[in-house]
């Protein structure tokens, strides 16, 4: 029997806007892909979503900005972001994703009450070059190595599906792991026609082994959680995850791609008697 699932939401609050060139990544403008692209929500925004994702149970609560990483104007507004969301006393841990980042910027990210930092090292190191020239993996590795000198909770994990081989994804599992993050978010590489990247040529049953090989990889992680591509890659079988080793997802829409209501995921772990954990404990 399943324990108990945790939900997070994402607030994409910068989109569309990156410089650089991840072929899996909508986010750049290199690509041109037919997104909605804008400079920055509101605080007021970011709050009310904030609070929309409480009420639909989310524990987890995901800043996310555009962009290879902070620089002082970016770092100033997802601290304001953070202290505005913290200030409702909603219950929510909040998580910054924003990139590559230096010890001392997420330092002021945990004053602001950002409590985790996310921030995934994709793939191997060795596949990296194949889908980035832009920057290199090693500025990941050091950023997870940063947030956790910063006393943050690391959330690190990676995409599926992107051309990689069987020894890639053991790699870059071996990184995750020797970097002992709190939790492991797991993508599915969902296509879009404007990336250079064509198709994922995953099958389900393949990414369910590979969420069962996660788990095993990373067995002390407190959540292992199916983010972006859940609906794509599983279908009707996307709450078997669970089965799996899965213990989180995310619900809402993703940063580009929209995922299903959060009410539906509600109405179906009820369905399922899998109970919905009320807090991050």
């Amino acid at each position: 029997m399943i324990d108990k699932i945790y939900l997070c939401a994402i607030s994409n609050i910068e989109s569309g806007t990156c410089l650089e060139d991840c072929k899996f990544c909508t986010q750049s403008v290199k690509y041109k892909a037919d997104i909605v692209r804008y400079k920055r929500k509101t605080i007021e925004e970011i709050v009310e979503e904030a609070k929309k994702a409480r009420a639909n149970k989310a524990i987890g609560f995901c800043l996310v900005t555009a962009g290879k990483g902070l620089d002082d104007n970016r770092l100033e507004y997802v601290m304001s972001a953070a202290k505005a969301v913290k200030a409702e006393n909603l219950g929510l841990r909040i998580i910054a994703c924003n990139g590559t980042a230096s010890y001392e910027q997420l330092c002021r990210l945990k004053e602001a009450g950002v409590d985790n930092y996310n921030h995934n090292l994709e793939t191997s190191r060795e596949f990296y070059p194949s889908i980035c020239t832009t920057h290199e993996w090693d500025e990941r590795y050091a950023t997870c190595l940063n947030a956790k000198k910063a006393g943050l909770k690391l959330v690190c994990g990676g995409i599926f599906g992107l051309g990689e081989s069987v020894e890639d994804r053991l790699s870059m599992l071996r990184s995750i792991a020797s970097l002992e993050p709190a939790n492991v978010p797991i993508n599915f590489f969902h296509p879009n026609s404007a990336l250079p990247l064509v198709e994922n040529p995953l099958t389900k049953e393949e990414a369910f082994e590979l969420i069962k090989l996660t788990k095993e990889m990373n067995p002390n992680a407190h959540k292992i959680m199916i983010a972006g591509g859940r609906e794509l890659m599983f279908g009707e079988d996307q709450y078997d995850v669970f089965n799996y080793g899965a213990n989180a997802i995310v619900i809402g829409d993703y940063l580009t791609t929209k995922g299903n209501m959060a009410s539906k995921d509600i109405e179906e772990l009820e369905k399922r008697n899998i109970p919905i954990a009320p807090s991050c404990n």
